[in-house]
């Protein structure tokens, strides 16, 4: 099952939970052995594997203790900037953002004004 736009939050999160769940089980983990080795409380597991909201970091310490942090560049990957860009910038990454605005400039005029 593949994660729409359509989902609600809800149905994300339990759907978070079991899969965390049967990743869990895959290994042959207790609730209680996975929160000791990702230094979170059995309560915690219990939690996110039920679909309820938990803090980020919990669920980082869970997906490290199973080795599937590394996944997480699935779902957000680096940026990679288009091809165009790459020559206009030759190559170097960008220090800071734009925000969007055009840059000020001086009114044109034909220079006769004296």
């Amino acid at each position: 099952m593949s994660f729409t736009e359509q989902w609600t939050d809800d149905a994300v999160l339990a759907e978070i939970g079991d899969r965390l769940g049967a990743a869990r089980l895959s290994r042959n983990l207790t609730q209680a052995a996975l929160a000791r080795a990702a230094g979170v409380s059995k309560r915690t597991v219990e939690r996110i594997e039920a679909g309820q909201s938990a803090q980020l970091t919990s669920l980082i310490r869970l997906l490290r203790a199973l080795d599937l942090l590394g996944r997480l560049d699935a779902l957000l990957p680096p940026p990679r900037p288009e091809p165009m860009e790459l020559l206009r910038r030759e190559g170097k990454a960008p220090q800071r953002a734009s925000g969007g605005q055009a840059p000020v400039r001086e009114p044109w005029s034909w220079g006769e004004d004296a």
